[in-house]
């Protein structure tokens, strides 16, 4: 899996530095290295130690020294680094001079924490994620996934197919426990689609519920019933996407002999 997405936080606005290490305090890929209040300081800190983050999050209004310089001195010292700018000033001068700095993304305050995990896994995406080259062998299980889901109900339209079909895959590749789903897959869906982790995982338990509604009851009952309590309750994200990578691996090995 991938590793984390290193942030470095500038901005003179103590609560909103407060919320966003809140809001990445347990996150799977984003984690929050270091925030600081003072555009000196974080000129010092960007200046000393470069390697110990991915990604600028950066007010423009900032005390003794602005954002803009700030950029101006990362492009003389040649630090390149993904940046996101979160300000409310948005003269379109100062968006412009943003852009010859090679800025990411102008977000104006308030903004969604929500939308700055998105553009945040974005970016990741950009560095770390590379595209993945199916074998002939991955191709004949994601062919298999699709049939298993398709006759679970699941139509192809919705975001939450094409989530759960990624999930189950990686499961049946990668994990074998429970946690793997949430604290890894989750987070690595997320980046591949440009989304966040909450959403992927919204998304699939959306689907779960289209497919407990309007899927083949027999064929549910033969793979649930041992799992989760099928007539009571629909099964967990996670009892679903790992049932079902089992059911997989059974069917699959039962080929392979």
């Amino acid at each position: 899996m991938k590793n984390n997405a290193k942030i470095l936080v500038i901005d003179n606005n103590k609560s909103i530095i407060s919320k966003i290490e809140k809001q990445f305090s347990n996150h799977a890929v984003i984690k929050v290295v270091k925030t600081l209040d003072n555009g000196k300081d974080a000129l010092d800190y960007i200046l000393n130690n470069q390697n110990d983050f991915d990604i600028i999050v950066m007010d423009l209004i900032l005390p003794e020294i602005d954002g803009l310089t700030i950029l101006q001195q990362m492009k003389d010292h040649n630090i390149d680094k993904k940046i996101i700018i979160i300000t409310s000033y948005k003269k379109e001068y100062t968006v412009n001079m943003t852009n010859n700095y090679g800025v990411s993304y102008y977000m104006l305050k308030p903004f969604s924490l929500l939308a700055l995990e998105t553009r945040i896994l974005e970016i990741s995406n950009q560095n770390v994620v590379k595209t993945r080259v199916l074998t002939d062998n991955d191709k004949q299980v994601h062919i298999a996934i699709s049939k298993l889901l398709h006759e679970l109900g699941i139509p192809s339209h919705i975001k939450g197919y094409t989530y759960i079909r990624e999930c189950i895959f990686l499961f049946y590749k990668e994990s074998d426990s429970y946690s793997g789903i949430t604290k890894q897959i989750y987070p690595e869906v997320a980046i591949r689609y440009s989304t966040t982790a909450t959403r992927v995982e919204r998304a699939i338990r959306h689907a779960i519920e289209v497919s407990w509604t309007r899927g083949d009851y027999a064929l549910m009952e033969e793979i649930f019933g041992n799992s989760v309590a099928f007539d009571k309750a629909k099964p967990t994200n996670a009892e679903f996407i790992a049932t079902l990578a089992d059911r997989l691996r059974y069917d699959r090995n039962l080929t392979h002999n």
